[in-house]
Formats: C-alpha cells, structure tokens, sequence
C-alpha cells in the first residue's frame, strides 16, 4: 500500500492524464457546442466535468478491486477534475466559440452597404485575425480541412496572440484568487456550494455512491433525461416536461403585455444544485425576478419607455464587486505589507498553506495586468480606456466570484451588462473614439454573458483542493498547464470544426452569427456617435446604492429577508433567472419545508438525493450527447 504521505501528494501521472482529458474536453465540448448546439458550460457546475469524474470513480473502483497499489487517491481525482474545469471554462460556448466567431467576421461579412472597410477596418491590427477573404472561404463554406499549411500560416499569428492573451489573463485571475483565498475559507469560511458534490465523489466516493437516496434521485431525473431522449428519436414515446415553456405570450393586453418573454421549467440538475444555496439567496432570486416582472407591467401602465435594466445591473455587480473588496481590505493590506514592507510570517515569505507565496502571487498579477495592458495598448487602446475597461471587468468578476463562493448560484448569465456597455453609457462613444471601441469589440466576447466565468470557477478549485490538502505548486502548474494546453487545443478545435462544415454552412452554434453581436453595435457607435447617457448614468448610480443598502440591511437585522446577490443574479433585461426561476422557487420551497418540519437532520439526510437529481440529469444526458457524436446525429441535449 501507499504510504499516507505519497496519498496527499498531486503526482505526475494525474497531472498527465488530467493533460488528456484536457485535450479530449476542449474537442469534445467545441464539437457539441457548434454542431449541435449542445452546450456543457453555462451553468456554473459543468456537465463535462463531472461525467469525467464519474467515469473516474468508477474506474478506481475496478482498479481498487483488482489493482489496489494502483489505484487514484483523493487528490489524484481532485486534480483530474480541477484541470478539465480549467480547460471548460475557455472551451466553452460562452468564451473561445465567441472569439473565434469574432475574429473571423468583420473581413468576410464586410459590405458596401454596412461600410465597415471604411468605418473600421483601419483599426484593426494585421496580428489580431485573418484578413484575407480567400482563405476564409473554406472557413464559412466548409468541405476542407484546416490542417493545410495555407491555413496554418495564415492562422498562426492569431491563434499565438490570443492563446497568450488567454494564458496571461486566466492566470492572472488565479493569482488573484491565491491572495484572496485565505480571507474567503479560512477567515469567512464561506460554504462553496457548488463544490459540493465534486468533493462527496472524491472524497467519500464508497459511502456516497452506496447511499439509497441518492440513487432514487438519480433514477427520477436519469429516466426524465432517458426518455426525453428516446422522444427525440421516437417521437411516438412521449416526453416529460422538464424544459422551457413559455408562458408570457399568453398576456396579450396592456399593460400586462409589458411582462414579456417568461419561461417556467422544471430541470431536476437545477432543483438539485438550488438545494445547495442558502434559503435567503434562493427566495430574493424568484422573489426579485417576479418583482422585475411587476415593474415592467407598472412602467408600461404609467407610460415609463425605459427602465434602464441592463445599466443597473452593471452597476449593481459593480457594486457587488466593490463590497467583496471592502470586505476583504486588511487581509488585502495585510498581504501588501508582507510582500513590500517586509513584514515577514515566515522567513521567506510564504505562507505554508498557499499553493504559491504571496509575493509570487501578488508579482505575477502585477506582471499580468502589465502584459494585458502592453497587449492592448499595442492593439490601439489608450491606456486610459484600458484602465476602464479592465476595472470594471474585474470589478464584475470579484463580485461574481463572491457570489459563486459565498451562495453557490446554480446559473448567472447577465447578457448585455458588461465594461463596453458600461463606457458607452457613461462616457459615450464619442469620447471613447473609434480605436478603442473597436479593439472592445473583440474583447467583447469575454464579456459577453459570464457564464463559465473563469475566476470563480478557479477559486472553486482552490477549495477542494485545500479540503483534500493538497494546496502546492503542482495544483497551480496543473492548472496554469491546462489553461495554457486547453487555449491552444480549444482554438485548433474551433478551425477544425469550422473548416470541415462550414460556419455558415452546418454548424448551428455562433461561429458564423457571433460576430453580428460584436460588430453591429460598432458600426452604430461610428455612424452615430453617442453622448453620455444621463438616464444610463442616474440608474447605475442608483442600483448601486440600494445594492449597498441591502448589505447593509442583511448585516444589520437578522429578520432582513432580501439578499443582495439575488437582487444582483435577477438584474439585467436578459438575467439567468429568466430561465431558472420556477426551479429556484421549488427548490425554495423544498428545503422551507423539510427545514421546518425535519431541522438539519432532515436536510442533511435529504442531501443525497439532491445530489442524484444533478448526477442523473449530467451523466444521462452527457451520455445522450456521445450517442448522438458516435452515429452522427441530433442527440437529446438537457439544456
């Protein structure tokens, strides 16, 4: 047997494999996301992953039964599933298949009519993308194959820039989240609930896959995702409702009209990660989510034109943002004081239980936000607009981190509320120019919705990996690798994919329609610059401030029962709770009940099979997914 000291140890041979698995995630995850639109990472626990780590339980079951000196340990898994997150959250739909869409369209989709040669192709830098029409034929067309040195050539440069980039800026929020880490799970010990199942499958993965609960909750929601599967393939076997319907269209007069598109489902992986989520958050989600329907009914009946949705929610995760600082301010002038005062804890300045020291950390940020600063300012940026422009990004991902870490959000897509609309409202695009606004449109798809975000995804590793002790350079070189790798892997995929079907031709996700989304709003800025928006202005100003009275109502009376990350969660014209509020509310009202009638023996015997409802839902439905790759044909997706 292994001795306990080689049991706590991330090995060489896990980091290998996790390399693997990173390279079969990035292709796996680009190719169900744009051919079949059958996306895995926009809810905040990813189904790719934790199919992966159940395949791996499984086969250290096997290994422990014929092979126990082989067998994985705890972290061996643990860094397994770490790195195939790493590598999800830029393979996404809601990262790489963005940029690359961006990168490749305003050269072939230019016109006379929309005048983009003229508006805006002078700005663009000859390293950024492929500027040749020739050889982006075959992208959108398809019938060819990328791996021709023509293609190669000519994709090179783009593909080394933004890999780097990509590199660079993940890394640099890891560093981040190493420095913020201590403040957050030691001091705070915020609960993380989105790491609770991953932790249950490789740390107590005997017990928790022999518990009867959480099978019976596996089998519901496994034979929902079964045979809604089987529907799609045999439409005489009926389905079971468990997706979206819509339900506003049958408001038909005004002002109820106003109410707009509303979906109700019943998805049980969200009933299941809901669960999870403090009572609070889970009730001021549907709670502010209905509220925001009743506004836009009582705006319409008054004859209110705008209610400024999207400018609040960005100032309401901006404020989200600032509050996590504040919050965290002596842990952060404690760090400060460590790395450039001197004054040491230990005599090299590095405290045990971080992966890397603080002086490392807090170095490699300084270094990465030079790089990220030098890459756009070489793109045509000026430094005061790149100042802006990542401010107010890491502003919104701490306070998406912070929500992540301390209430576990099962979905957050916030779509439209991001820095480019921020500057534009707030400065107008007049101010801002021409040079700046073009290089945020390719930028933009890193903003786009915030889903799969990658800080709290890596904080989220960070935690399990100080639950299973194993927080040390190995963990951060796993995770630096699979970034890196997984970047570069997920790009060749994308030009795979595109060139063989065609972005225009068969693939169904945003290769070919993405750009639309980039650009459009560029080429209304150039023709008719904006000014500041003073409505803009007055509503981020004022969504700000109550999201700082709600703070401060919840940390001042505990009767208080509105939580400002529901507030924030349920913000924006096009929030997640759009499509997630009816299961937030069962799920609400699920753990109300048993908590009331049953205490917390009840709710910690109900876990189980919580879990199951997720574990059925990922793995049936990953598994519908490879069936449908394997014969080449539209397979059931579960979302």
């Amino acid at each position: 047997m292994k001795d306990n000291k080689n049991k706590n140890k991330i090995t060489v041979r896990s980091i290998i494999i996790g390399l693997i698995l990173v390279v079969i995630n990035a292709y796996w995850i680009a190719v169900s996301s744009e051919l079949w639109y059958s996306v895995f990472t926009t809810t905040s626990l990813f189904f790719n992953t934790i199919f992966c780590l159940f395949l791996l339980v499984f086969l250290n079951f096997v290994i422990k039964r014929f092979l126990p000196e082989s067998a994985f340990s705890p972290q061996e898994l643990s860094i397994m599933y770490i790195m195939t997150v790493m590598v999800s959250t830029i393979s996404g739909h809601t990262m790489m298949m963005y940029l690359v869409g961006a990168l490749a369209h305003p050269y072939w989709f230019a016109t006379p009519e929309n005048e983009w040669q003229s508006l805006f192709w002078r700005y663009i830098p000859d390293w950024f993308t492929v500027s040749d029409k020739t050889l982006l034929n075959d992208y959108f067309k398809g019938q060819s194959s990328f791996f021709r040195m023509t293609y190669i050539k000519a994709w090179l440069v783009p593909m080394l820039a933004w890999c780097g980039f990509i590199f660079v800026f993940f890394s640099t929020m890891l560093c981040m989240n190493i420095i913020i880490r201590k403040r957050w799970m030691e001091d705070e010990r915020l609960t993380y609930p989105i790491t609770q199942l991953p932790l249950e499958m490789t740390q107590n993965s005997g017990r928790f896959f022999r518990n009867k609960l959480l099978w019976i909750g596996f089998g519901i929601s496994g034979t929902i995702t079964l045979i809604n599967g089987l529907n799609l393939l045999f439409p005489s076997i009926p389905s079971i409702p468990s997706k979206f319907h819509e339900v506003g269209h049958y408001f038909t007069s005004k002002p109820w009209n106003a109410v707009g598109r509303t979906l109700v489902d019943f998805h049980p992986f969200i009933i299941g990660l809901a669960f999870f989520i403090p009572l609070d958050l889970s009730f001021s989600c549907w709670f502010f989510y209905l509220l925001s329907k009743v506004e836009k009914v009582f705006a319409s009946a008054v004859g209110i034109q705008n209610l400024y949705l999207n400018e609040r929610s960005v100032g309401a995760w901006i404020s989200l943002g600032i509050l996590a600082l504040w919050i965290s301010r002596k842990h952060l002038v404690s760090v400060l004081k460590l790395v450039f005062l001197g004054q040491k804890v230990t005599g090299n300045f590095r405290d045990p239980r971080e992966p890397i020291s603080y002086r490392a950390a807090v170095i490699l940020t300084i270094g990465g936000l030079v790089f990220l600063t030098l890459f756009c300012y070489y793109a045509g940026m000026n430094l005061w607009t790149i100042a802006t422009f990542f401010g107010v990004y890491f502003a919104m991902a701490l306070g998406i981190t912070r929500a992540r870490a301390a209430l576990g959000p099962p979905y957050h897509e916030v779509v439209f509320v991001n820095p480019r609309q921020f500057m534009t409202v707030l400065m107008g695009s007049r101010n801002i120019g021409a040079n700046n606004l073009t290089i945020m449109s390719f930028l933009y798809p890193f903003t786009r919705c915030h889903r799969s975000h990658p800080m709290p995804s890596q904080l989220e590793s960070l935690k399990i990996a100080q639950q299973n002790k194993m927080l040390n350079t190995r963990l951060v070189a796993g995770m630096m690798s699979s970034i890196g790798v997984g970047a570069v892997v997920t790009f060749i995929s994308y030009l795979t994919i595109a060139y063989k079907y065609g972005a225009s031709a068969e693939c169904h996700g945003w290769l070919s329609g993405f750009g639309w989304e980039a650009f459009n709003p560029l080429q209304s800025w150039l023709n008719h610059p904006t000014k500041a928006n003073t409505g803009g202005i007055i509503s981020m100003v004022g969504n700000s401030v109550f999201v700082f009275f709600l703070m401060f109502m919840r940390r001042h009376f505990t009767w208080w029962p509105f939580h400002p990350g529901g507030y924030v969660l349920s913000g924006g014209a096009w929030s997640g709770m759009l499509y997630i509020w009816n299961a937030m509310l069962i799920s609400w009202a699920a753990k109300y009940i048993i908590l009331k009638y049953g205490g917390l023996k009840a709710y910690r015997t109900a876990r189980p099979f919580f879990f199951g409802l997720v574990l059925g839902d990922y793995i049936i439905g990953c598994a519908w997914n490879i069936f449908g790759l394997i014969f080449n044909t539209r397979a059931y997706s579960i979302w």
